[in-house]
């Protein structure tokens, strides 16, 4: 679906918080609104005039009461492309891998670089979480090589082209919304590794084509507790599985599941109370 007409819904917080603004973000991703932004004390939320819900929105909110209020309103006209270039900031991973868009200018090359040409339906997921699971990606370097990785819920494609630099054999990029799917196509070519990474739009019922060594999902919380016994049945004996896109406190629930489904720990990293966490089958 393409549509000019936005819902622009400006939920105001009491008290304002970065850290609620990001958990607010992340739950309505999922309804789903395209792009956010905060200016406080209001977290300003966008989605298709066609996708828009009043009792999702409620639905979500309820379970937040620093969600003081909302207001929705109908937006015509934006530059929704320049909007998000004046949000997006590069990443830049230990020195070594760099992620930036064509907008940003005065960023140092690394040994890994990878440009992005996101559409307006979608960024480039949360900073903290991305980063967090390229550096278990580089920790794992040596094993990627020459092996098949997947990455569920790729959006722009980040962690899938990362995969190919680092010499994955074979990459499978999926994502559930069709404009991410594209954007990921065309980012892999843009890259230079569109030979190496196949892209589908589904959800993880696709993993069961196919089994994999490397499996990544930078997803909700919600998505990763419901995928995960098809994740473990998709992953060779000795792959390792990144998760994120979830907070420190829900690694319990998470770790919980996964060894229930005979998947064995291999660590986590916190960043400003993101996690990420690793997991050997």
């Amino acid at each position: 679906m393409n549509s000019e007409q936005y819902i622009e819904v400006a939920i105001r917080l009491e008290p304002f918080s970065e850290e609620m603004a990001d958990i607010l973000t992340a739950e309505l991703s999922e309804l789903p609104y395209d792009m956010f932004q905060t200016d406080e004390p209001l977290l300003k939320c966008y989605i298709q005039k066609e996708l828009y819900s009043a009792t999702a929105l409620k639905a979500v909110l309820s379970g937040y009461p620093v969600a003081a209020s909302f207001t929705a309103s109908l937006v015509q006209g934006r530059n929704w492309n320049q909007a998000w270039e004046d949000s997006f900031q590069p990443i830049v991973v230990d020195g070594t891998v760099t992620v930036k868009a064509k907008f940003n200018t005065g960023v140092p090359r690394t040994r890994f670089n990878i440009w992005i040409d996101p559409k307006m339906a979608f960024g480039t997921g949360y900073h903290h979480t991305t980063f967090m699971m390229m550096q278990r990606m580089l920790a794992l370097e040596s094993f990627i090589k020459e092996r098949s990785v997947v990455d569920m819920g790729c959006g722009t494609a980040i962690l899938a082209i990362l995969a190919a630099k680092m010499q994955a054999g074979k990459v499978f990029a999926v994502d559930i919304d069709a404009v991410a799917a594209r954007s990921a196509w065309g980012n892999a070519r843009w890259n230079r590794v569109g030979k190496r990474i196949e892209t589908a739009c589904g959800d993880a019922s696709l993993l069961q084509l196919n089994s994999y060594d490397v499996l990544l999902a930078n997803i909700h919380r919600n998505i990763i507790l419901e995928d995960l016994p098809t994740y473990v049945r998709s992953l060779r004996r000795g792959g390792h599985l990144l998760l994120s896109g979830f907070y420190k406190a829900d690694i319990p629930a998470i770790r919980s599941a996964a060894e229930a489904l005979g998947l064995r720990w291999a660590g986590e990293s916190l960043r400003e109370d993101w996690a990420c966490v690793e997991f050997v089958k």
